[in-house]
């Protein structure tokens, strides 16, 4: 497989992860963080095939991959603006209220469809990622769950999830992002009861004829 060109906006614990299984799936990773000492450090750890990119500047990455609290993707898309145009974009975030029993927004959209309307002309947005914890796509090999309205676009992130060794499933339009992250809040109501742990991910079990 090709190697992919990916820009990670972020420099936290799922901007490691996912840069990390990015190089050792042979594929090269632009790091971009608003302080560049943090995102020249995650560089520097992720080794070869990871750079550092110029905050707001147009990121090198075919995908962009947004990996920031919820409450920062939108105004980060809208800040990066031309820049994104041609991207495709990936949310990865999970809009959580304070007690975990349900999201921040209250009407029937999700971060990424807010995320859609500031993006520029060109850019597609992607849901992905979300329903993972962030330990076990450091060490496991889940299904990776994605929504979006481009199947070109899906097609290009469907690409980068089996770079990861893992397996992409559609789960339709970017109007069912908003389901996805409420399975995002169903993982953490099995981790605090049904399973009472953070090892595990949802998946598909498909049944043989």
């Amino acid at each position: 497989m090709s190697s992919i060109s990916i820009s990670v906006i972020g420099t936290g614990n799922m901007a490691r992860t996912i840069g990390a299984r990015a190089i050792a799936g042979g594929n090269t990773v632009e790091i971009m963080g608003r302080d560049r000492s943090k995102a020249a450090e995650l560089a520097k750890a992720l080794g070869d095939g990871a750079s550092q990119g110029e905050w707001g500047a147009t990121p090198a990455g075919d995908i962009v991959i947004v990996a920031l609290l919820h409450d920062g993707v939108v105004p980060v898309v809208a800040h990066y603006g031309d820049a994104l145009a041609g991207k495709v974009i990936v949310d990865i975030s999970n809009p959580f209220n304070p007690t975990f029993d349900g999201l921040a927004h209250r009407e029937e959209t999700s971060i990424a469809q807010e995320a859609a309307k500031a993006a520029p002309a060109g850019a597609d947005v992607v849901k992905a990622f979300n329903t993972v914890f962030r330990h076990v796509l450091e060490k496991g090999r889940p299904d990776i769950f994605i929504a979006g309205d481009n199947a070109q676009a899906k097609a290009r992130v469907e690409a980068f999830v089996e770079s990861l060794g893992m397996r992409p499933l559609d789960v339709g339009g970017l109007k069912m992002a908003h389901w996805l992250e409420g399975a995002g809040l169903i993982t953490v109501g099995l981790a605090n009861h049904g399973v009472g742990g953070l090892d595990f991910a949802l998946g598909v079990a498909e049944l043989s004829a």
